[in-house]
């Protein structure tokens, strides 16, 4: 598999954390992938074959060709039907809010289409990023539809995306009812905002933000031991590390080795 990244232009540098790209012709066999939730939420557009969804037990469907993919709470499984084709752009939490035409709320665990989001400029948009040639042609096109929509956004929620940047700088070890002290905002308030424009909620963010600082040196093989990795990252003891380890993954730390996750293994390795 081939994943590249690309960085978007200033004008969106606050909103898109990146576009990215993943290529694959291998005619092997077609196994299942693990994708850890990471509080982002997603804009994709497959120019090669569709993905398969894993839902409860062994129901699945297929995605959308051109989706908006919002916050997922669970690990979620997803299986190639043929040759991958993908690019995307990958919001900040909280980033994708101006540019929903639902609550965010409403995508969580859900892949939406772009026609079912926008209607007919979804589906021209879907058309001309899935049929451009280049990668840079790509990004232009969602780079002028999502411009567009940042110019008729009157009010962007800095109190939310101060709580998001503050809670990635401390890799989620600060408590809820701190983050509302430093932002001078009641605890009630912060997390009623702070869910309508992430999708998440503040501790649930928390709790996935603290699990990627340990994901990425663990999928990189940069640690000792996965005690010393747990305690180094604040969590109070083991079976609370195990506990949260097993909501966002679906494994136990001793199984994840074993487990399908190559595709979360190419964005760790990218950073």
């Amino acid at each position: 598999m081939n994943y590249q990244t690309y960085m978007p232009s200033e004008a969106l540098a606050g909103f898109v954390k990146c576009y990215w790209t993943l290529e694959d012709e291998s005619a092997g066999p077609l196994q299942r992938q693990v994708i850890v939730p990471d509080g982002c939420m997603e804009m994709i557009f497959h120019d090669g074959d569709l993905y398969r969804q894993y839902l409860d037990g062994n129901n699945s469907i297929i995605q959308p060709r051109c989706f908006v993919f919002g916050q997922f709470t669970v690990p979620l499984s997803i299986a190639p039907t043929g040759r991958t084709g993908i690019f995307a752009a990958r919001f900040y939490p909280g980033g994708f809010m101006p540019f929903c035409t639902l609550p965010v709320t409403a995508l969580e665990d859900r892949a939406v289409s772009l026609e079912d989001l926008y209607a007919q400029e979804g589906a021209l948009l879907s058309s001309a990023v899935v049929e451009a040639g280049t990668v840079a042609q790509k990004i232009g096109h969602v780079e002028a539809f999502l411009l567009c929509r940042v110019l008729d956004q009157k009010v962007v929620d800095e109190i939310a995306r101060a709580t998001a940047e503050l809670m990635t700088g401390v890799n989620g070890r600060m408590p809820i009812g701190k983050l509302a002290e430093t932002l001078a905002i009641s605890r009630r308030q912060l997390e009623r905002r702070f869910a309508s424009v992430v999708g998440l909620s503040p501790k649930q963010l928390s709790k996935i933000i603290r699990l990627q600082a340990v994901l990425k040196p663990l999928l990189r093989g940069q640690f000792d031991n996965l005690t010393a990795l747990a305690y180094d990252k604040d969590y109070y003891d083991q079976a609370h590390f195990i506990r949260d380890f097993r909501e966002f993954t679906g494994y136990t730390p001793k199984q994840f080795y074993g487990a399908q996750l190559e595709l979360s293994r190419l964005f760790y390795s990218a950073g």
